[in-house]
């Protein structure tokens, strides 16, 4: 791109292109559907590209692209400020929108200016644009969908609604129905002042199954854990559909997903066998603490620049439910979370180096880590 700043543009002309964005879950959603379509191309599967390790910016996706320029078919997660770059540039088919949550402040600012900006591409799109399957529980992306050509609403029962108070149309309260935690089903919420509100959906998340549009009933068997991974299924499923691979067919090839970019791996570090799971803001910690089921659970912080400058979001996380069990902080801001897990009466030790906080554990552990000590573990174990 130094040397051809229209290579982007040029690598994605002539693809069906599907994208895949959001703030947590578009790696792993990208990697569900990347196998459904591989499953559908079968010995065809060489005309799939896909940008398989997470690089999600605009040199990430042209290395990705560039790897493989015979490729028909593109699914791509892209960051979400590069969302309107790439529909502009690519016009891709499919635009899938899962969530909106405080990430990386330093860098995104306030998450109302990234739904801005995708409200106004898909509005510059016009007939061109993707049909777009959005996420109908976060009321930010229902309102930067609203000016796409056609959506597709999956109701992802989302249980984590402390990024959502205020109507982004016009700014009045937001009403909600509270979701039920223990059911796992989400709650509906509709804006006090205007006529903004959940719309009902296609695709809906329930007890842990995915119900399509015929009201066909799916239970997913996924490979990886967590009921949030249910619902980025359930997007997946429907953007697949929309790119003609059938429900069956979609979610046979979703299963062959085990641990999308090391996310849920399993490695060896110092003798120690260690499951990673990655968790970068309070709504990826809320679900990514209760996985973490070992005796010993390690937490890893950093605050580089693809952590986000900013740890003040420590604060948000519910660390109150490790009391009892075996913490230990490391990372270069151990020091930090020692601070938050002291005031939530969490007994840990501080270790900052990372190989010797994985060290010498006997029995098996979770480790929960941000995304610059994830990347790290990774090439220590070798996943």
């Amino acid at each position: 791109m130094r040397l051809d700043p229209a290579a982007l543009a040029k690598l994605l002309r002539g693809k069906r292109v599907a994208m895949v964005s959001g703030t947590n879950g578009k790696t792993t959603t990208t990697h569900f559907l990347a196998a459904a379509v591989r499953a559908q191309l079968g010995e065809d599967a060489s005309r799939l590209v896909h940008n398989a390790d997470g690089a999600n910016l605009a040199f990430g996706i042209a290395s990705a692209l560039s790897a493989n320029p015979r490729a028909t078919t593109a699914v791509l997660e892209t960051d979400e400020r590069v969302v309107a770059e790439v529909v502009r540039l690519g016009r891709p088919e499919v635009l899938v929108l899962l969530n909106f949550s405080r990430d990386q402040l330093d860098r995104h600012h306030e998450i109302k200016g990234l739904g801005r900006s995708w409200r106004n591409a898909l509005a510059a799109a016009g007939e061109e644009g993707p049909v777009v399957v959005a996420n109908a529980d976060e009321p930010l992306i229902v309102w930067a969908a609203e000016t796409a050509r056609r959506v597709v609403w999956v109701d992802t029962a989302t249980t984590w609604t402390q990024d959502a108070s205020l109507c982004p149309n016009c700014g009045s309260a937001l009403v909600r129905e509270q979701p039920d935690h223990t059911g796992g089903r989400g709650g509906h919420w509709h804006c006090s002042g205007c006529e903004l509100r959940q719309p009902t959906a296609s695709y809906r998340v329930q007890d842990g199954t995915i119900v399509g549009p015929d009201g066909q009933v799916w239970l997913p068997e996924l490979n990886v854990p967590g009921s949030f991974n249910v619902s980025n299924a359930a997007c997946a499923l429907a953007a697949a559909e929309l790119l003609g691979v059938p429900a069956a067919t979609a979610l046979a090839g979703m299963r062959t997903v085990t641990a999308p970019a090391g996310r849920f791996a399993t490695m060896q570090v110092g003798g120690t066998t260690a499951r990673l799971l990655l968790a970068k803001n309070p709504a990826g910690w809320a679900e990514a603490l209760p996985l973490a089921q070992s005796s010993t659970v390690v937490l890893a912080i950093d605050s580089a620049a693809a952590d986000g400058r900013d740890v003040s979001w420590l604060w948000d996380v519910e660390y109150e439910q490790l009391a009892g069990r075996t913490v230990v902080a490391t990372g270069p801001r151990a020091q930090d979370l020692a601070v938050r897990l002291s005031y939530a009466g969490v007994e840990f030790r501080a270790v900052p180096d990372l190989a010797q906080a994985l060290a010498g554990h006997p029995e098996p552990v979770d480790v929960v880590a941000t995304y610059t000590p994830f990347q790290r573990l990774r090439k220590m174990g070798g996943v």
